[in-house]
């Protein structure tokens, strides 16, 4: 077959999501509200911890830039998606597309490891609250999040080098809605080993201390929540990790489904239908879970409700 490399290669193709061209009315109007609710939802987040000094703790920090880290990626995902439904042109020019997938890496991965960290800070909090203040001080929550953010970045970059030094076939077709790295090196006309052995190591590592830290955090807190003698105290234990539990169940669970469970050649309809719940719904249900279920975000809501009338 004939090759383009990177140097050559304007565009690609994006096939889109599977569906029949008389439902594509229906589906755009579907995901252009749940984005709006992803981006409005986690603004108004973000807003209220800012705004109302009694969420200015370790938990609500973390929770804004998990807040923010939704919606940057939605934000890389959905308008181009929504944008090629409309005009029904599917093509994405390649340096557009290299970006797209750097920051979906940047992203997803910094939802991995805030993710991690908010689990830390609920062990913290149940397992030694008397030293909470003491061990999650201003400077560690800081240092915690820059930390994410730097691993993130090299993470993305180190992925995204590998992948521009390929060549591409004369067939420029992504089976997928936005431009996926597993996606991208399978249309490759070179070879990929270097790039799989990083993913395997680099990658699989960057997925694995998180989803580890997570597990033990919360196997901790369920030996100590099993020693509290009063229901009443069971029950605020749950209240508080049940919302976040609900989240890292969902995330991880749609990221198994599609990297680690799915076939290793061909990317099917059920793989495209599990990444648009971690690129759209998850990051759009993040809001009511944390939100439902938290009073002090529902009195921060109120407050600011009776604040902005008044």
């Amino acid at each position: 077959m004939r090759l383009k490399n990177q140097s050559s290669m304007s565009e690609f193709l994006l096939l889109g999501l599977p569906i029949r061209p008389e439902q594509q009315g229906v589906f755009f109007a579907l995901f252009l509200g749940m984005y709006l609710t992803t981006v409005l939802g986690n603004l108004l987040i973000v807003l209220l911890i800012r705004l109302d000094s009694r969420l200015h703790t370790p938990m609500y920090f973390f929770l804004s830039h998990l807040a923010f880290s939704d919606i940057s990626l939605s934000s890389v995902i959905v308008p181009k998606m929504l944008m090629n439904m409309q005009t029904q042109q599917q093509g994405i020019p390649y340096v557009g597309c290299i970006f797209q997938m750097y920051f979906f890496i940047v992203f997803g991965c910094l939802d991995n490891f805030l993710l991690a960290v908010m689990a830390y800070d609920r062990y913290v909090a149940i397992c030694q609250p008397l030293h909470y203040t003491t061990i999650m001080r201003q400077e560690l929550c800081i240092s915690l999040v820059a930390g994410s953010w730097f691993f993130c970045c090299i993470h993305a970059l180190l992925h995204t080098l590998l992948l521009v030094q390929l060549p591409f076939c004369a067939n420029n077709t992504i089976p997928h809605f936005f431009c996926d790295l597993t996606v991208l090196l399978k249309i490759s006309c070179s070879d990929i080993s270097l790039n799989e052995l990083v993913i395997f190591t680099e990658g699989g590592m960057l997925f694995i201390l998180p989803l580890s830290s997570i597990l033990g955090s919360y196997i901790r807190i369920g030996t100590t929540v099993l020693r509290i003698p009063s229901t009443k105290g069971l029950f605020k234990a749950f209240s508080t990790c049940g919302s976040h539990l609900f989240v890292v169940s969902l995330y991880y669970g749609t990221l198994a489904g599609v990297y680690f469970f799915s076939s290793s050649r061909d990317f099917k309809d059920k793989d495209i239908i599990a990444s648009v719940m971690y690129t759209v719904v998850t990051p759009m249900l993040n809001p009511f879970i944390y939100s439902l279920r938290n009073k002090d975000i529902k009195q921060a809501l109120e407050i600011f409700v009776k604040r902005d009338n008044f």
